[in-house]
């Protein structure tokens, strides 16, 4: 059996020195383009038209919950997993899942679920900056896998979520949608370091309209 990436991924969160990353101030609050609106109905509406919708659906309400600061958690998570889904009820697994044509594995304890939780209080922490703390939460969706389908769409909401909840709303996220490993340290602060320069980006173009 392969090794367990989810408890791969829990040690590496916790060596990575998350506050190095950069932090930025917030962009503006109306960029010149809704990255992530454009995405859900650009490249994803070309190839599944319903799936477009349903992200657009659950993109509302993932702003819904930011307006209102409303803080990560299973239950939040579970109310958009529905609408991304198309589905009346989503269920924690409860079983080892795989990823990337079986070779991650994410495995399962007694304790996995609140790990989660735990970990999703974290996207808050004012101590870590906020292209960090959203980097983090993407990774921990992946990395937790917390529905037998949808994580990787799941995992854009949330970190467009802490962002949206500092301010920042991103004119592109085409970037992010790039494969990431459990076991690789450095590219989780990669993945910080995009969403710096990403929002950085987003600054420069909205106030060059």
């Amino acid at each position: 059996m392969s090794d367990d990436a989810l408890a791969t991924w829990c040690k590496v969160r916790e060596q990575v020195n998350w506050s190095s990353a950069e932090s930025v101030s917030p962009a503006p609050a109306r960029p010149a383009v809704d990255g992530l609106a454009a995405w859900f109905d650009g490249p994803v509406r070309l190839r599944a038209p319903d799936r477009a919708n349903r992200l657009l659906a659950a993109m509302t309400l993932s702003r819904a919950a930011a307006s209102q600061r409303e803080p990560l958690t299973p239950a939040l998570l579970a109310g958009w997993q529905k609408v991304v889904l198309g589905v009346n009820e989503v269920h924690l697994r409860q079983s080892d899942a795989f990823a990337k044509d079986g070779r991650e594995r994410y495995g399962i304890t007694p304790h996995t679920w609140e790990d989660f939780a735990d970990c999703l209080q974290q996207s808050a922490d004012p101590s870590v900056p906020l292209p960090a703390r959203a980097a983090r939460a993407y990774l921990d969706v992946a990395f937790f896998h917390p529905y037998p389908d949808g994580n990787a769409r799941l995992a854009l909401l949330v970190l467009a979520h802490v962002l949206e909840t500092g301010g920042v709303r991103l004119d592109e996220v085409g970037p992010l949608q790039t494969t990431r490993y459990a076991d690789d340290p450095d590219g989780a602060l990669d993945l910080a370091a995009l969403v710096s320069a990403l929002i950085r980006a987003t600054q420069r173009r909205a106030t060059t309209q």
